[in-house]
C-alpha cells in the first residue's frame, strides 16, 4: 500500500517525488505555495521503504522498480486516463523521477522538474555518503528534539518547514528501550567520555550513569529507513542520469542549489537550450524546503511559460 497525499481539484496534477529517507511530508510548505499560485492539483507521495508505505519487498530500492512503483501508483489513482501530469523529484526522488520518465511510465507527462540531483556530483558524493550517514544521530529524545537538529545541522534551513517534514522521517523505537540494540545506541558516543571520566573521579562517572538511565526511561525516537543499507543501489539511481534526462522529450527544468553542480553533459545540454535550468543561492540540498516560495516560484513561471497552467486571478505577476 502507498500513502500519498492528494491536494487541489482542478489543473494538471503535480506528481511530487521526495528525497531519500524524507517522505511526502518534505513538500507540505511548498504544497500550499503553489496551490496559491497556479490552478493545479497535487499529489505528493512515499516511495517505498519511505514514510507510511507499506509494501512487500521493501529492501527493493533499485531504480527500475521504484520508478515502475511510480506509475502503478498513477493507474491505480487515475486508472487508464490519467491527466496532465508534472513530475517533479528531489534528490533521489529526482533520479527516479527521471527513470520513470524515460520508461514511460506516465503516458500523460506534461513535463519534468528535478531539484538539486545531477550525475555528476551525486557519483562523486557516494563516496563519503556512509561517513555523513554515521555521522547523524540514531536516536533522538523527541520529534521536537529531531527537529531542532535537523535546523541546526543545517539539514533543513527553514524551521516551518522542519516542523512537518521530520515527522515523516523518523518514528518510535520498536525495540524495548533495555535491548542490546537500542541501549547502544543510546550510548554510542560516550564511550570515550566515560574512559576520560574514570581518571576525572566515581563522582563523575556516577552523575553520567544517572543521565543515561534518564535517558533510556523517555520514550525515543529513530530514522524510519536505514538509508546505510541502501548502498547497493545507490549507483543505479544515479549513472547514466544526465543522459537520461537530456532524452527525455517533454520540457524539463533543473533548479539547482550552486551551479558548481552541473557536470559536463548538463552544461553541453543547458547551451544547446535542451532545458530551463535555475539556481537558488543561499539554500542547501533540501531546497524546496528551505525555500518553498522560490521554487514554486520558479515552477509557476515555468508551467505557464509552457501553458501547462494559468496563475491564479490576483496573483500579483
Amino acid at each position: 500500500m502507498f500513502s500519498s497525499v492528494c491536494s487541489g481539484s482542478e489543473g494538471p496534477v503535480l506528481l511530487l517525488l521526495h528525497g531519500g529517507g524524507h517522505s511526502a511530508l518534505s513538500w507540505a510548505v511548498f504544497t500550499a505555495v503553489i496551490c496559491s499560485r497556479i490552478h493545479c492539483r497535487v499529489v505528493a507521495m512515499d516511495l517505498r521503504a519511505h514514510g507510511d508505505t507499506k509494501v512487500k519487498n521493501s529492501d527493493d530500492l533499485s531504480a527500475e522498480t521504484m520508478a515502475k512503483d511510480i506509475g502503478k501508483v498513477v493507474e491505480a489513482l487515475y486508472g487508464e486516463a490519467p491527466p496532465p501530469i508534472m513530475m517533479i523529484g528531489h534528490s533521489m526522488g529526482g533520479a527516479i523521477a527521471v527513470h520513470t520518465a524515460a520508461a514511460n511510465h506516465v503516458p500523460s507527462l506534461l513535463g519534468l522538474c528535478v531539484i538539486d540531483v545531477v550525475e555528476g556530483t551525486a557519483m562523486d558524493a557516494l563516496n563519503s555518503m556512509q561517513n555523513f550517514l554515521r555521522s547523524r544521530p540514531k536516536t533522538f529524545k523527541s520529534v521536537e528534539n529531531a527537529i531542532e537538529w535537523s535546523v541546526k545541522s543545517g539539514q533543513i534551513r527553514n524551521m516551518e518547514s522542519a516542523r512537518v517534514s521530520m515527522v515523516g522521517q523518523v518514528k518510535k523505537c520498536e525495540e524495548p528501550l533495555s535491548s542490546p540494540a537500542v541501549s547502544k545506541s543510546i550510548t554510542e558516543g560516550i564511550i570515550e567520555e566515560e574512559e576520560e571520566e574514570e581518571e576525572e573521579g566515581e563522582s563523575n562517572h556516577k552523575r553520567k550513569k544517572e543521565e543515561d538511565q534518564e535517558v533510556k526511561k523517555e520514550c525515543l525516537y529513530t530514522w524510519r529507513i536505514e538509508l546505510s543499507k541502501t548502498e547497493k543501489y545507490w549507483e543505479g539511481w544515479f549513472r547514466g542520469l544526465s543522459s537520461l534526462f537530456l532524452t527525455c522529450s517533454v520540457p524539463k527544468l533543473l533548479l539547482l542549489a550552486g551551479v558548481d553542480r552541473l557536470d559536463k553533459d548538463l552544461t553541453i545540454g543547458q547551451m544547446q537550450g535542451k532545458f530551463q535550468m535555475q539556481v537558488l543561492p543561499q539554500c542547501g540540498h533540501a531546497v524546496h524546503e528551505d525555500a518553498p516560495d522560490k521554487v514554486a516560484d520558479a515552477l509557476a513561471t515555468f508551467m505557464v511559460r509552457h501553458k501547462f497552467t494559468a496563475f491564479k486571478e490576483g496573483f500579483p505577476w
